[in-house]
């Protein structure tokens, strides 16, 4: 299967800002990439894609003026790549959750025993692709955790998000998705049980990047400096990030 690229725009020629970022942060940069260029008179294209994806495209050269990634992909594209960052900012961070169809009873995720029920219980499951994404590895990992590997495998349906995973459960075909809280909240059809509980929790944190050379008076840095302001962290908070450990006492 090719992986989904997905490319929004407000504008009709070439934007001001190019920004690369995955699937779990597309919710946020639909609702921010609009207030920056009305602030600013700048323009901005999104790009998403699966983490994979994304640093298959930058090794190979792809142009980014500002990425928005999970900060171990983004020190792996720093050293094995072009890319460099000339302004760098953790912004927000994000767990696992898990989602179920619109009108089925909600489960209880509040215990690592509740889970491991709910995961020998449920029918199906379908999460992101290991080989692809950070919150896949883990969740085979949390699998193995619970003792229940053998149990699930059987279960497991590999789909990421943005290529259709949690459409899955809102149409019945998988009973229970586990994505990131930001994809589950905005998709329609299916519910947010809640998130894994932090002994289980696969927190993937973000941070903002520009491109080396491009200066502190650039569209990109600007841009980079409104995600990681704190006057928006409420707005990042209401899409399903956290604030990480390291900006809570700012």
């Amino acid at each position: 299967m090719l992986s989904a690229l997905l490319v929004f725009a407000t504008a009709g020629h070439a934007a001001d800002v190019r920004i690369i970022s995955s699937g779990g942060a597309q919710q946020i940069l639909r609702t921010l990439a609009p207030q920056f260029e009305k602030a600013s008179g700048k323009t901005v294209e999104v790009v998403i894609a699966v983490v994979g994806t994304i640093e298959q495209k930058l090794l190979a050269g792809e142009r980014a003026d500002i990425v928005l990634l999970p900060i171990p992909l983004l020190e792996r594209i720093e050293k094995n790549s072009a890319f460099r960052s000339e302004y760098k900012a953790v912004v927000a961070q994000v767990g696992i959750g898990v989602a179920v169809r619109e009108g089925a009873t909600l489960p209880d995720v509040s215990t690592p025993a509740a889970v491991r029920a709910l995961f020998v219980q449920t029918r199906s499951v379908s999460f992101p692709d290991p080989q692809q994404t950070p919150s896949g590895g883990h969740l085979l990992n949390v699998f193995e955790k619970l003792g229940i590997a053998d149990v699930m495998r059987p279960k497991l349906t590999f789909r990421n998000a943005i290529e259709g995973g949690i459409n899955l459960v809102r149409d019945g075909e998988i009973e229970t998705g586990l994505y990131l809280a930001t994809e589950i909240l905005p998709a329609k059809g299916v519910r947010l049980a809640g998130t894994l509980p932090a002994a289980l929790q696969g927190y993937i944190v973000y941070a903002v990047g520009v491109a080396n050379g491009l200066g502190a008076a650039s569209a990109a840095t600007q841009f980079a400096k409104f995600l990681s302001d704190p006057a928006v962290r409420e707005q990042w908070t209401k899409a399903g990030f956290e604030l990480p450990s390291s900006l809570r006492a700012q």
